[in-house]
């Protein structure tokens, strides 16, 4: 993520989260005094720089903030215990909209809501109160983990390939499901090996866990571990092999050792539900997206795209319109998965 200029904050709101870092366009007194709309963002414990979903949340509120839509600033969530404190925090601050950032936020979101009516709540990936002032933004990640299983297995020659994971949930279940499809779509009988960090952070454990698979013939590792999967990048491009990013377009963090990312266009979800809000479209509920919505997609592949060959490119681009059309259903969940029969590939 590219350097920023933050705003200044009152020493109150310090002593209420943490570690709290506003940003955006410079503004004084409280949030709207100019007469703009606010938002802020509450990452989770990945914090602002995983360079993968707090990131990519950021990135779509500091889109609307450029272009002068809103003023707004994020907090950085150190631990689950600032969840509450940070989103009250906001709230009490006279924030119009925030997001929680992650399905962990459920229950502290539950907690706050109620007590801001005036606030509008928008959590992404979990599940929101059922109130006229919350919105939950969800997507069908299997959809776009599907691609990218069947592009490393595609790509693979030992014929095995990984999946490292954050902490395992039914969210984790429908990216790794999602890749095994994939996989099995590109290469009837690859080899898929499933890791959990048991962490969002911890860079580290995620090396060991690829250094792992590797050693076990995988040759493409695909992470959807927030910060921690970034050990998985750097174990993969250490050992000259291909690693997988996933939310945000991580492929320029080891140029051409990435093969591409599973992005999860959290950026753009945040950014229309923010400029929405601004011109006073409000919808509560539950919003899902998928391929169909332009709510996931492979990145562009920079620099790989020349090693790949123009059969799985065209086969990528198949599966895609067929994925979105509601011809192909990918499987999500174990069960989904034992019935799940490979289609047949052009």
């Amino acid at each position: 993520m590219n350097p920023m200029r933050w705003l200044p904050v009152a020493a109150a709101a310090l002593l209420l989260a943490g570690c709290t870092q506003p940003a955006g366009n410079k503004t004084s007194g409280a949030p709207g005094a100019k007469g703009k709309f606010s938002a802020g963002v509450v990452t989770d414990a990945g914090g602002i720089d995983d360079q993968s979903f707090n990131a990519s949340a950021w990135a779509g509120l500091k889109k609307a903030i450029d272009e002068g839509v809103v003023e707004g600033r994020y907090i950085e969530s150190k631990e689950q215990s600032d969840y509450q404190t940070n989103l009250s925090s906001l709230a009490e601050q006279g924030y119009k909209l925030v997001f929680a950032v992650g399905y962990l936020m459920e229950d502290a979101l539950k907690e706050v809501a109620g007590r801001h009516p005036e606030t509008k709540f928008a959590i992404i990936d979990g599940s929101a109160p059922d109130l006229p002032n919350c919105v939950a933004v969800k997507f069908r990640e299997e959809e776009g983990t599907f691609l990218a299983g069947f592009l490393a297995a595609r790509m693979s020659k030992t014929g095995a390939v990984a999946f490292v994971g954050g902490m395992e949930s039914p969210l984790m279940k429908r990216f790794e499901v999602g890749f095994r499809a994939g996989a099995e779509t590109g290469k009837p009988g690859a080899k898929v090996l499933v890791k959990y960090i048991g962490s969002w952070v911890d860079v580290a454990r995620g090396k060991e866990l690829a250094l792992a698979a590797i050693k076990d013939g995988a040759d493409v590792l695909m992470h959807a571990a927030g910060k921690g999967g970034l050990g998985v990048l750097d174990a993969a491009a250490e050992k000259g092999l291909y690693g997988i990013g996933v939310d945000a377009d991580q492929d320029g963090l080891h140029e051409g050792r990435i093969l591409t990312s599973v992005m999860k266009r959290v950026d753009v979800a945040v950014y229309e539900t923010t400029v929405n809000a601004a011109k006073g479209d409000w919808k509560a509920g539950e919003r899902v997206l998928g391929l169909k919505e332009n709510g996931l997609s492979l990145s562009p592949m920079r620099f790989t795209k020349s090693a790949v060959p123009a059969a799985t490119l065209s086969a990528i681009d198949d599966l895609k319109a067929r994925i979105a059309a509601g011809e192909l259903k990918v499987p999500s969940t174990d069960a989904g998965l034992k019935g799940f029969v490979a289609p047949a590939v052009k």
